[in-house]
């Protein structure tokens, strides 16, 4: 029983958690007193709930129990009356209003705290590590693993990074509409690389972390709940997605990469690509096309292949190419290049990989990798072994580096 009240309250906090910091933190201003005060009522929960028994409103009850552990040590602290009088303020305005109103201000606290955590005042690295806190609650330990940091150091960063948005008075709430659009993407930017620091890790032992990957999908969702007109947030959503139903198949047992046309796509999630389908479709009902849209368009041509040899290249040419004259980046240019290959052969593939700017990509193994495929069907043995040897240089990852050396050594056998 006890070990079963204890998971509920586990699941409680990964679920709530996040409501009752944005409600608290717009209460009073202060991120930090938010989080602790929510901290110390899970705490109590965990003491009293086994005994007392699972209340009927958990989250109602942790954010009154939270309330009042912020009261007392505003109380204890001579800065704290102006918060006192924020949070008192903040209750009579709720006390006056409706339930459709109150089920509103929850939606604008996390949608105020989302932001908030995403100010692009803050650090990238800041930004990711206090949404993975304050919104996925991943704890301390977590999110340094994810770093790899010492725990206390990623604890020094998130006090730094509270205490500027303190400091600063980086406000708890959705940006004016002259300015929403950015802020949007900056938020939907930190989404997605959570979920691709997941799907291909910088660093560490493991190609996939899985509960990355989950987190970001989970954060696109509730962003997804809050802003339920933004087709781009919709887009981003079905991307993770199409990506994610792929990770079964993405590795062997041994933990060995499997290229995308290699892998078994028996193996695929098909409710993931069904939900996905739906997020895309529904996007596109609004007529508003926007990168995230074209990014899980392009991946959906992939999901609704039956096998790699029936992939419409041509279809993701045309598909990048809108990207690509939409939000051009290297990684958009080097990816469509490589559509070409499969589209019009290796060598109108190889000509588009040349007239690349080299600056932005002789250092990406994945780069390399893409030249050395289309030189070996265009029978060129040697370029490609030399082509792959530089993509080994430039590849960090353990797992990237042993693909690359089996590859090699195929090259060797032959």
């Amino acid at each position: 029983m006890q070990a079963n009240v204890e998971e509920r309250i586990a699941r409680c906090f990964r679920d709530d958690a996040g409501r009752a910091v944005a409600s608290l933190a717009r209460a009073v201003g202060d991120l930090g007193l938010a989080e602790d005060a929510v901290a110390d009522a899970y705490v109590v929960a965990l003491e009293r709930w086994p005994l007392d028994g699972f209340p009927a409103h958990p989250s109602a009850w942790i954010l009154t129990t939270a309330r009042r552990r912020a009261i007392d040590r505003l109380r204890r602290e001579r800065v704290g009356r102006e918060k006192l009088a924020r949070l008192a303020a903040f209750d009579a305005a709720a006390a006056t209003g409706s339930s459709d109103d109150a089920e509103m201000n929850a939606i604008d606290d996390r949608l105020g705290l989302i932001f908030a955590c995403c100010h692009p005042a803050l650090g990238l690295e800041a930004r990711i590590a206090l949404t993975l806190h304050a919104l996925g609650g991943l704890t301390t330990l977590e999110i340094a693993d994810a770093f790899l940091v010492p725990p206390a150091t990623m604890a020094q960063r998130l006090v730094r990074v509270k205490r500027k948005i303190r400091d600063a008075a980086i406000p708890f709430g959705v940006p004016p509409e002259p300015q929403l659009a950015e802020r949007l993407d900056d938020v939907c930017s930190v989404v997605y690389l959570i979920f691709n620091e997941g799907y291909a890790a910088t660093s560490g032992r493991q190609l996939i972390r899985t509960e990355l990957c989950s987190e970001a999908i989970r954060l696109a969702r509730v962003l997804g709940s809050l802003m339920p007109q933004e087709p781009e947030v919709m887009g981003l959503l079905a991307l993770l997605l199409y990506h994610d139903s792929r990770r079964p198949a993405r590795t062997d047992a041994a933990g060995n990469i499997i290229t995308l046309a290699r892998q078994d796509r028996a193996l695929w999630n098909r409710d993931a690509i069904a939900e996905a389908n739906r997020w895309l479709a529904a996007a596109a009902r609004h007529h508003c096309i926007g990168p995230y849209q074209l990014e899980a368009a392009i991946a959906g041509v992939h999901a609704h292949a039956p096998s790699a040899e029936t992939v419409d290249w041509t279809a993701i040419v045309t598909l990048y190419d809108r990207l690509c004259a939409l939000a051009p980046s290297p990684v958009a240019a080097l990816n469509r290049a490589v559509a070409i290959s499969y589209a019009l052969g290796p060598a109108a593939g190889s000509t588009a990989l040349d007239a690349l700017p080299l600056d932005d990509l002789q250092t990406y193994h994945l780069y390399h990798v893409a030249r050395a495929d289309a030189l070996r069907r265009l029978g060129d043995a040697a370029g490609a072994r030399a082509a792959y040897e530089r993509a080994l240089q430039h590849a960090q990852h353990p797992s990237e580096q042993a693909f690359l050396q089996r590859t090699l050594a195929e090259f060797g056998a032959g």
